[in-house]
This record gives structure tokens, sequence and C-alpha cells, in this order.
């Protein structure tokens, strides 16, 4: 084969390539008097938690400390092998239990036995934070959707929001999660969620690839992207933020100069471990 046919394939190749990951990663075109009441906030990690004052991430004293704070916030809900939603971010409750249980096998009375790090602090249920929180502060709702989960949990999820006073917006990082909203709930404000994978050193394969190049926007049509604030080089990204027009959101920011940095390259931190 002659270097000019060579050549010609080449690029051939790069431009089919391109195109497909540039329609691929499309989110459809954005107009902000959607989710511009969600502006303005900076939202809480977890909650406002500070585990050396013994207040635990996603407890009901790290939310309440949140909302008199004046902050949004951001939390992690997960199911319940009884179909209850509690909010946990991890899988196993290991870490904040001292359990090595899946949150998915146990019922709720059973989690109810268990304190959250060595405090004597429960779970708390969904139902119970949006009761406290009340509308007076915006939520991002981390929905928790392992093993194809999404068809369990989303309705489950959206049941209790539907009648909700305040502002909220859901996120994950299952795209399924995201899709089941745009089909059914599309008027709710959905974001995906991901970084860069492999520079997290995270196990990667095909399916955390595309998520990671946030290549099914074209099937979910997120309103914004919720991405690791040291990995928005991935093109994608970009052209979500920049071309699309898509609100974006970066987590999670540790410290005041990192979000004096990057507070104008997003339209919300969600921050963790300070005050902004």
């Amino acid at each position: 084969m002659s270097c000019r046919k060579l050549t010609a394939k080449l690029l051939k190749f790069s431009a089919i390539t391109g195109g497909i990951y540039f329609l691929s990663s499309f989110s459809g075109f954005h107009r902000k008097e959607k989710w511009k009441k969600l502006l303005g906030w900076d939202y809480a990690h977890r909650g406002l938690h500070d585990e050396e004052a013994g207040i635990p991430e996603n407890s009901m004293r790290a939310f309440r400390d949140a909302v008199q704070a004046g902050y949004g916030i951001e939390m992690d809900v997960r199911v319940t092998a009884d179909n209850r939603l509690v909010i946990m971010h991890d899988g196993n409750l290991k870490r904040m239990c001292g359990i090595d249980r899946k949150v998915s096998d146990m019922t709720l009375k059973q989690m109810g036995e268990l304190t959250l790090a060595g405090t004597d602090m429960h779970i708390p249920l969904f139902s119970d934070v949006l009761r406290m929180v009340g509308g007076r502060v915006p939520l991002i709702v981390e929905i928790k959707a392992d093993d194809y989960e999404q068809y369990r949990i989303c309705p489950l999820v959206w049941k209790e929001l539907k009648d909700y006073p305040g502002l909220f917006c859901i996120e994950s990082f299952n795209p399924l999660a995201v899709q089941w909203f745009l089909l059914h709930h599309p008027r709710v404000v959905r974001g995906q969620l991901s970084c860069d994978f492999l520079a997290e050193k995270i196990p990667t394969g095909l399916p955390m690839m595309i998520v990671a190049n946030l290549m099914t926007n074209f099937m979910t049509l997120p309103d914004f992207i919720s991405y690791k604030y040291t990995d928005t080089y991935i093109p994608a990204y970009q052209l979500n933020r920049h071309v699309w027009h898509a609100m974006t959101a970066l987590w999670t920011v540790r410290n005041l100069p990192a979000y004096r940095k990057y507070k104008n390259k997003a339209d919300l931190i969600i921050f963790e471990g300070f005050r902004p």
C-alpha cells in the first residue's frame, strides 16, 4: 500500500472515530431556564460533615448543619432489600458501620440497628432528610444504582421527590438511571456523573471508558455534567460545557485555593472539608 493511500485511510478512520465521539457525547442543546434556580449555591458533599468533630458523612446532623450554614446539599441514595431508600455512599457498610454487608442485602429494620462511624447517629431515611430540609436549600440527589438497580430505585426516588416543595436535581454514574428520568420525568433536572477513571487508577473496561468520555449522552441527554474537577481535560466535558452549553458541576473540591481556582470554571461546585 502506498504512503498516500495509507494516509487517506488513516484520515478517514480518524474522521469516523472523531464523528462517533462527537455525536455520542452530544447531550442536546440546553436552556438555562430549566435549572437556573440551582445556580448561585455551593453544595456540601454528603452534607457538612466533620469526622474529627464526630459528624459523619451523609448523617442527619451533617445535613442539618449544611442547611443552617446556607449550603446546598449533595447526598447519596441507595435502596435496601425491602425497597426503602436510605442515605449511604458505599454499597458495603463496612467503612461507615463496621459490618461487612451490602446495603441492598439488608432490610431497613436491620440497618436501623447500626450506627455511623462510631457515633450514636443512625443511617438516615431519604424521606426523613427531605422532611428536615423542607425546601430550604437545593439538593443534588445522587442515585446509587448498582447491578441494574436503576429500574427498582428510580421509581422509588421519584415517589419521594414528586411532591417535594424544594429545588432538586438528580445525578448518577449509571447512565441507565439518568435515562430513566429522561423517559419518565424529563422535566427533572438530571446529570451524568463521571471522571477519568484511568487517571483515578480505577479498573476500567469498555463500559467505564464509555462513561468517562460521556459517550452515553446521546441516549440520556443530561442537563448537566458532574465531573471530577481535576479531570476536566476530557474533550467530551469541554464539548458539553462550551458547545452544547450543558450545566457543569465539579466534585469534590477539598480546599479553598482549589475552590478559588475552579469556581468560575463550572456552574456548580461540590465541596468538602472546608467552608467556601
